[in-house]
């Protein structure tokens, strides 16, 4: 999960919340015996988990119900780059890692290149695996190797102020991204108002955009080999659809998460976010006079008889190898993960968008109306567009620095309204510079 939507968790309002009837996950697996289970799950032990999701000591507290003898420390040892940063000292130094962390999707390869990570597959993560969404289980796994428990995700969708579009003669939202540039020239002549806002700050962002045109920039085949194609030809058709709105004035360049673009949200200045799963609940405590004039739809689409989502956001917990109990962590990590109560107040109570497939399709998550969406039913439409999210795309094993990167190249040419295909370009050359300078055979 990002910090973006860790910030939506605070800042959400509070929704209903009861009781799901659903499977649990499976306690052993073929390789772990179920005597070895019972033994482990039984002896008093005490496991370590670095986490930063706020409230998440009631997802602990569901486990050490269920499993007496275990005692959790939770500990949040920060976010972003403090907590990546503290994990890998703690590995490099063979001392004070914890047994399971938060990793956010991102960065799962970089631990598995360092083969950090432990192969959840022998303690019977592949049982459980037909409970999440394709994409979000794609995202974690090669093969039969499982590296990590999917928690929670972003599929980007289309926030979109109804009365703004309304008032340049716009009934429904764009579902085409040539709709969208020509409801981008009716809402700024009609109202003076920008559709959107194009952040040169925020690389997850525009990662999402790519990953919803099917732009593929990234491979990576678990060993030495990876593959950078952000300027491939998706890549370059993506920023010349931007380039043009740029240079027509009907975006804005703002700089995300800023007091400045906290306001253009309440005032009007945008007509729209396109944004992340966790964006609804953000929006509610950041732009709360607004309530009712909001709408959720999906994201314009590329081909709208094929749709294809992108991602934003999301996270997992994995087991370090490192752990001296890996039977506990590897159940502690898939227990607050498939837990019917556990998900359920990830999902309602702490507004982490699910990734459990019968609590996105669960009527107590996908049929709650919101008053600030006008009565609409958004988690609804977020569930729709999760199941268009592309399960193939990947990420390479350094993804901190090419989203450093991309605040340096294209990020900086969106900033300056200047030449995003050449600044497109840069950013490819610097991931290909740095991936070979790491000894890595670029494709």
């Amino acid at each position: 999960m990002s910090h973006m939507a860790n910030t939506a968790m605070k800042l959400g309002a509070v929704a209903a919340a009861s009781a799901l009837f659903l499977t649990g996950c499976t306690a052993a697996s073929n390789d772990t015996s179920a005597a070895d289970f019972d033994t482990a799950m039984s002896t008093p032990t005490t496991v370590t988990m670095w986490a930063w999701v706020p409230g998440i000591e009631a997802q602990v507290a569901l486990f050490e119900a269920a499993y007496p003898e275990i005692t959790v420390k939770l500990e949040n040892v920060g976010q972003g780059g403090d907590h990546y940063t503290k994990v890998r000292t703690a590995l490099e130094a063979g001392t004070g890692a914890p047994d399971v962390i938060q990793l956010e999707f991102q960065y799962v390869p970089s631990f598995v290149l360092t083969e950090s990570l432990l192969d959840l597959s022998a303690y019977g993560a592949n049982d459980v695996a037909d409970q999440f969404t394709p994409w979000t289980w794609s995202q974690v796994s090669s093969g039969d190797a499982v590296y990590a428990i999917p928690q929670d995700a972003g599929p980007m969708g289309n926030l979109y102020r109804e009365d703004i579009l309304a008032a340049a003669g716009i009934t429904e939202a764009p579902a085409t991204w040539e709709e969208y540039a020509t409801a981008a020239e009716a809402v700024k002549s009609s109202t003076g108002s920008y559709i959107s806002n194009l952040a040169p700050n925020d690389p997850g962002a525009f990662i999402g955009l790519l990953w919803g045109a099917g732009a593929a920039p990234f491979a990576y085949d678990g060993a030495e080999t990876v593959t950078v194609a952000v300027n491939n030809d998706a890549g370059k058709e993506l920023v010349a659809y931007w380039q043009d709105l740029i240079d027509r004035d009907l975006v804005a360049v703002d700089p995300d998460f800023t007091d400045g673009w906290y306001q253009g949200l309440a005032n009007g200045t945008y007509a729209g976010w396109l944004t992340a799963a966790w964006g609804p609940a953000f929006l509610q405590g950041t732009a709360g006079d607004t309530a009712g004039l909001w709408r959720a739809a999906a994201m314009p689409q590329w081909d709208a008889d094929n749709p294809s989502a992108g991602n934003w956001g999301g996270s997992t917990l994995s087991v370090l190898q490192s752990s001296e109990n890996p039977i506990v962590a590897a159940e502690l990590a898939k227990f607050i993960n498939t837990d019917p109560e556990s998900t359920l107040k990830l999902a309602t109570e702490q507004f982490l968008f699910p990734v459990r497939t019968d609590i996105l399709s669960a009527p107590e998550f996908a049929d709650q109306e919101s008053e600030f969406y006008g009565g609409q039913r958004v988690n609804e439409v977020f569930a729709k567009i999760s199941a268009t999210v592309d399960t193939k795309f990947q990420w390479l094993p350094f993804q901190d620095f090419v989203a450093s990167s991309f605040i340096d190249t294209l990020g900086k040419s969106i900033s300056e309204k200047g030449d995003l295909s050449a600044g497109l370009d840069a950013w490819q050359d610097a991931i290909v510079t740095y991936a070979t300078e790491q000894g890595f055979t670029v494709q």
